[in-house]
């Protein structure tokens, strides 16, 4: 029999829409773990939010967060395959967004421990909430002027990530001044926040979900890896497997090149698939 490895998205396919997964969604990851299945997750999200979600999932594997740009072992709470963005290409796309007033998040990973600057203007009151939100986790500590001055970090060598979320209109500017700049992989997309509100995020070029899930794939000794999304940014993941399954609340553009469409999210569609696949 085929050794496989089953990867999923979080928010919109694996999870319920107020960022949860259901207890029967956690039963039955927990009764195919028990069997032996390989299972894990690939998401954008880092583990000041990850850890909650799947606190009750009794994971074999470690995470893929940061939208592959590492590898996180929820047991151990340490990173591995950590894939930086170069020190200069970082130091260039840091002034970009300084010369430009863009605001946005500055991610390092250091030690195990994620810090977060701010660049480029005041916050507005999204990143606030975001930053609120995240305050008191263990996984992250922030380094934020009240007054809106540029905080940069002490090594800029150890960047992951950059992340904002700001007016549309802002956004696709800033990703069409910056999309060229050499070393980095520059992403501007809708996510939760609706139209209005576009994300965006800077990493190496290599730290995607794509290239985090072949290389498990490997290091697993797996034979084919079947993968689930809902979103663009899932697109890369799917056409990289074996098997690419979309949710059926998934977007068009995912549903055209997945090979099997099943329930919805809230159906807890990707569970029930990984138990009843033999």
């Amino acid at each position: 029999m085929d050794k496989t490895l089953y990867v999923s998205d979080l928010d919109g396919t694996l999870m319920q829409p107020g960022a949860y997964l259901s207890q029967k969604t956690i039963d039955l990851l927990n009764r195919s773990i028990g069997e032996g299945k390989l299972f894990t997750v690939a998401t954008a999200r880092t583990p000041a939010t990850v850890a909650g979600i799947i606190k009750d999932v009794k994971m074999s594997l470690p995470a893929i967060v940061f939208t592959g740009a590492a590898i996180w072992n929820p047991a151990s709470g340490k990173y591995s395959d950590i894939r930086y963005m170069d020190a200069d290409s970082a130091a260039e796309l840091a002034e970009t967004y300084r010369k430009e007033k863009f605001p946005i998040f500055h991610f390092t990973l250091e030690n195990d421990v994620i810090n977060i600057y701010h660049i480029g203007g005041k916050l507005n009151e999204l990143e606030r909430r975001f930053m609120e939100e995240r305050l008191h986790s263990p996984y992250k500590r922030f380094h934020i002027s009240a007054t809106g001055e540029d905080i940069l970090p002490p090594d800029i060598s150890k960047t992951i990530i950059f992340y904002g979320m700001q007016p549309t209109y802002l956004a696709e500017a800033i990703h069409e001044r910056v999309s060229g700049l050499p070393g980095c992989r520059h992403q501007c997309y809708h996510d939760i926040y609706g139209q209005e509100i576009a994300l965006v995020d800077a990493f190496a070029p290599d730290a995607t979900k794509a290239n985090a899930v072949l290389r498990m794939k490997e290091k697993t000794g797996a034979d084919r890896v079947v993968a689930f999304g809902d979103n663009l940014n899932d697109i890369p993941m799917l056409q990289a497997a074996d098997v690419a399954v979309a949710v059926e609340n998934a977007l068009p553009e995912v549903k055209e090149i997945a090979d099997i469409v099943i329930g919805p999210n809230t159906d807890d569609a990707v569970a029930e698939f990984i138990s009843g696949d033999r």
